[in-house]
């Protein structure tokens, strides 16, 4: 963290963010660097007070190389309006950097090899708010400020507040856009998480 720290002191966070993906870009610490197009940093304003973190790019992701751009995108937009957010309010990025082949659920080892970005991320941005998406990143977001992590069916939708770093964030697990792409009754349930947390964000 203090190699970090000189360059947040020094107002050259996008620096150190350039540098960061370029390690990303060069990044062979697991077996993912070898089929995946475009390695996904993240998108948005690095001074963001919202951070969002979603599992790992999709297919249409690793194409492009910009976060949630398929069909669970167009639904994260349109929660994000209801949370009164846009999506130049936020910066938005995932556990893993690479897509995943056929989009299996990511292995401990890919997990493992990959969170040190997610980490410096958060280290580098500061943010005030931390909405996760889904279990698999609500699950690691938790774990990294050592938080009990149960279930997302028991924690969406609720705020939760953590000490570390020099201010305390909050931490808002939620359902996962791509839930309401597959099953429609989600939909719902979603839009009520994100216009109840409106006053959060």
């Amino acid at each position: 963290m203090a190699g970090l720290m000189k360059y947040i002191k020094n107002g050259d966070k996008k620096k150190l963010m350039q540098e960061l993906g370029e390690r990303v870009e060069n990044c062979k610490r697991c077996e993912l660097w070898k089929t995946r197009n475009k390695p996904l940093v993240g998108d948005g304003d690095i001074d963001a007070k919202i951070v969002v973190v979603g599992e790992s790019p999709g297919y249409n992701e690793d194409l492009q190389g910009k976060a949630f751009v398929g069909e669970s995108g167009k639904v994260l937009n349109h929660l994000l309006g209801l949370a009164g957010l846009q999506r130049n309010d936020l910066y938005i990025t995932n556990v893993l950097k690479c897509h995943p082949p056929r989009n299996h659920s990511p292995s401990r080892k890919e997990t493992d090899a990959c969170i040190h970005f997610l980490h410096e991320q958060i280290g580098i941005i500061e943010p005030k708010t931390i909405l996760t998406l889904g279990k698999f990143a609500s699950r690691e977001i938790f774990k990294m400020f050592g938080m009990e992590f149960s279930r997302i069916g028991e924690l969406h939708g609720q705020v939760f507040m953590t000490g570390k770093y020099a201010e305390k964030m909050k931490i808002i697990p939620m359902y996962h856009p791509a839930v309401a792409c597959y099953r429609e009754e989600m939909l719902p349930v979603l839009e009520r998480d994100f216009s109840a947390v409106k006053g959060e964000l």
